[in-house]
């Protein structure tokens, strides 16, 4: 069998999204798929990260990109003046012309790359993982063309994304372009693969011809291999990524403040500038630490030498309870305790209960996070907080090895 997989996010990029992509392109050719892989040249990530090692067993093909760089709009704004802001908005206002996302240009080069490989190489099986929703364009390209099976992997909702905040024109522009992304996806594709039950029920709903799977994300323990973790005098709760659409911190900060702890709330990765000065008119001090973006590996580390770790998921009007996202599984498998402020009847609740990784809170609930803080705090100066260790058997069920097995399973099912 003969896969390729097409992703805008695979190494030098960083950040979270690069993961399901590295993990198949690492695992299907261990599971006997010839695996060619054709991600973008430089696509202008907003993070890189040059320390991700590439499989070595898989076929990496790379087609140029054309399209704008990535970016952070609203703190990009409010760092420029002048003339400079003038351009900063131009080219914010370019991007969001760009429909049904700012990465839809890469497919003049992708789309005809991925035909000629799949034709060279005789390719079975075509995967594209989403965001951008744009790349599905090049799985329906290479299936039109030479008849190759397509799978569209979808990493979040297409249609009900939960961190879209917009209600502009443009907004509703884009909404209605990725709703024709949608349904082209379920009326084209062979198979669709999606990492909730909630996601692949937006698919269905759609009236999809082919098969519809739920392949969630997966944990990386052997990613924590050697890294440990070493109490501290003061309990640190810690939260890894970075901060857009509706994740919001405040609540939890609002509770940490009024719990008024001997403790230390630590992020790493983007947090917004209107946040960190809201979180400033708190006066915490030296209780809270914002550290920049980490490769990967330090991040890791800083999860694992952690007393808890600190999930949020918003609830989105409803939207957020299908979430089920890597940095769930990330953190089970980082082994410390996870104060999980998510839906509370949502998917990644769910997860964190059935394997007793952590105590699960609404996200907005200010006393309740404040209660759960106390009793944690409490379990720590009372003996410390033990690491989580999870059943051999669920760390098999729960592995991402496991995940890119039943992915290989529907390929040899298609083929």
């Amino acid at each position: 069998m003969k896969v390729l997989l097409v992703t805008m996010y695979f190494p030098p990029a960083g950040g979270g999204g690069v993961q399901r992509s590295l993990k198949l392109a690492q695992y299907l050719p261990a599971l006997g798929v010839e695996t060619h892989v054709l991600a973008p040249d430089d696509p202008k990530w907003l993070h890189r990260d040059p320390e991700l090692r590439i499989p070595t067993q898989a076929w990496i093909h790379r087609a140029r990109y054309l399209g704008p760089r990535a970016r952070k709009p609203a703190e990009d704004l409010r760092a420029a003046d002048g003339l400079g802001r003038a351009l900063v908005q131009a080219q914010v206002t370019a991007r969001r012309l760009l429909l049904p996302d700012a990465s839809v240009t890469w497919n003049l080069t992708a789309i005809p790359a991925a035909v000629r490989i799949a034709r060279r190489e005789g390719i079975d099986v075509v995967i594209t993982t989403s965001p951008p929703p744009s790349v599905h364009f090049v799985g329906a390209a290479v299936q039109k063309a030479t008849g190759a099976k397509w799978i569209a992997d979808l990493r979040d909702p297409i249609v009900a994304n939960q961190h879209r905040r917009d209600d502009s024109t443009a907004a509703r522009a884009r909404q209605k372009a990725v709703e024709q992304v949608a349904r082209l996806v379920a009326s084209q594709a062979d198979a669709v693969t999606c990492v909730s039950e909630a996601i692949a029920d937006e698919v269905r709903g759609l009236g999809a011809r082919g098969l519809v799977r739920e392949i969630a994300n997966g944990a990386d323990f052997d990613d924590f291999a050697g890294l440990e973790y070493t109490p501290a005098e003061r309990f640190r709760i810690t939260h890894t990524g970075s901060f857009f659409g509706k994740r919001d911190p405040r609540p939890f900060l609002q509770a940490f403040k009024e719990a008024d702890l001997d403790a230390v709330a630590r992020f790493v990765g983007d947090f917004r500038s209107t946040d960190r000065e809201w979180a400033s008119d708190l006066g915490l001090g030296d209780r809270l630490e914002l550290v920049d973006y980490l490769p990967r590996a330090e991040a890791l580390r800083v999860q694992r030498d952690s007393e808890a770790l600190l999930l949020l998921i918003p609830e989105a009007g409803g939207r957020g309870k299908g979430v089920l996202s890597g940095k769930v599984f990330e953190y089970i498998a980082a082994g410390r305790p996870i104060l999980a402020l998510v839906p509370p009847d949502g998917a990644a609740a769910d997860l964190i209960r059935e394997t007793g990784a952590g105590v699960v809170v609404a996200p907005d609930d200010v006393d309740a996070i404040r209660e759960a803080l106390i009793a944690m705090h409490g379990r720590f100066a009372d003996g410390g907080l033990p690491s989580v260790e999870l059943a051999t058997r669920d760390e098999e069920r729960l592995s991402r090895r496991a995940r890119v097995e039943e992915m290989a399973a529907l390929v040899q099912e298609l083929t």
